[in-house]
């Protein structure tokens, strides 16, 4: 196998581990992801806009 097979297998297994032992933080990570891509598309608008 190559290296970047196993290092795929290895970050999908820990994710897995992540999400089943600890959902709250898990769903709290994902939000707070989220919230920030929100954050930024809005400052993108704004600054489309304030350009026309």
């Amino acid at each position: 196998m190559n290296l970047k097979k196993i290092l795929t297998w290895a970050g999908i297994a820990l994710l897995l581990f992540f999400l089943i032992t600890q959902p709250t933080q898990s769903a709290d990570l994902v939000n707070g992801i989220l919230r920030t891509l929100k954050e930024a598309a809005e400052a993108l608008i704004t600054f489309v806009r304030s350009l026309f």
